[in-house]
């Protein structure tokens, strides 16, 4: 399941960005972060696909989003200007930023690159 996340749980389960200057994951899984808008028709086409990939990998990965409109800090701290945008967050490296609409194959390369997670077909 996709989870919504606010500013507040951003900070507990991602990044508390105000106790830490630099980068420091929270979380014990790897993570796809997703910034959209309810008005944005990419970002309506990328959401099935997070929800196809959360189901897919459930206990081994977490997927969020967050609305740029209501939490538009949230898309400041990592320089985000254009939607979708997905953020890849590893569990020991750098988080990794896609811009657009990724398809499926796409994200899935993402996903073995950065996690070493592979869809078993």
């Amino acid at each position: 399941m996709v989870e919504a996340l606010t500013d507040l749980e951003f900070k507990k389960k991602v990044f508390d960005y105000d106790a830490h200057e630099d980068w420091s994951y929270a979380g014990t899984l790897p993570c796809i972060i997703d910034f959209y808008a309810d008005w944005c028709q990419p970002c309506r086409m990328v959401a099935p696909i997070l929800q196809q990939v959360a189901e897919k990998f459930s206990g081994h990965l977490l997927v969020y989003k967050v609305d740029v409109d209501h939490y538009g800090a949230l898309a400041s701290l990592f320089g985000i200007t254009s939607i979708p945008s997905l953020l890849f967050v590893s569990t020991q490296d750098l988080p990794r930023l896609e811009v657009g609409a990724l398809s499926l194959p796409d994200i899935l390369q993402v996903m073995e690159e950065d996690f070493g997670l592979k869809l078993e077909v």
